[in-house]
């Protein structure tokens, strides 16, 4: 298995968006041939829809808009039961949900469609530019390295994961 597979990838949006989904389960998505399930990133809420169920927002990194889901009765999937671990995790969601306000600069870290799993308020703002220079510095020093694992051949050479930096 590649290391990166199961890592919170720093990516930008506009790789993000290049990803190529591959029908498996549970699905794959390649970037530049590596195998990514997860991703991170930082922009400014530019679009907020809050339902019952769910918050569908827009983050706006600079490089484009990705949007984001955040799942309000996710607890109420896993069990009926009254687990406290399940309260907790409910008064989190809620509060997380709460902070996505526009205008606001946040960090989006989830599963690749992207489920929110955690929403952070950026007090400094420098944070979104410290964040493309860690996705560039990471894509140089890491992610674009041979994968460590053997894809099939029409995935390691798909045109479409991603582009030369």
């Amino acid at each position: 298995m590649d290391p990166i597979q199961l890592a919170h990838v720093k990516l930008l949006t506009s790789d993000l968006l290049c990803l190529t989904v591959w029908p498996s389960n549970p699905p794959c998505s390649t970037w530049k041939g590596r195998p990514t399930s997860r991703a991170e990133t930082v922009g400014v809420v530019v679009s907020r829809e809050c339902k019952d169920k769910f918050l569908r927002f827009l983050v706006d990194d600079g490089s484009g808009c990705i949007p984001c889901i955040l799942w309000l009765n996710h607890y109420y999937l896993i069990s009926h039961g009254g687990s406290s671990n399940l309260d907790l995790m409910a008064d989190m969601i809620l509060k997380q949900s709460e902070i996505v306000q526009l205008g606001k600069l946040v960090r989006v870290r989830g599963m690749l469609q992207i489920t929110v799993r955690d929403v952070v308020v950026e007090r400094d703002p420098n944070a979104e530019v410290l964040h493309w220079l860690d996705c560039i510095r990471l894509a140089k020093q890491c992610y674009d390295l041979l994968p460590a694992v053997t894809l099939p051949g029409s995935v390691r050479n798909s045109p479409q994961d991603g582009y030369d930096r």
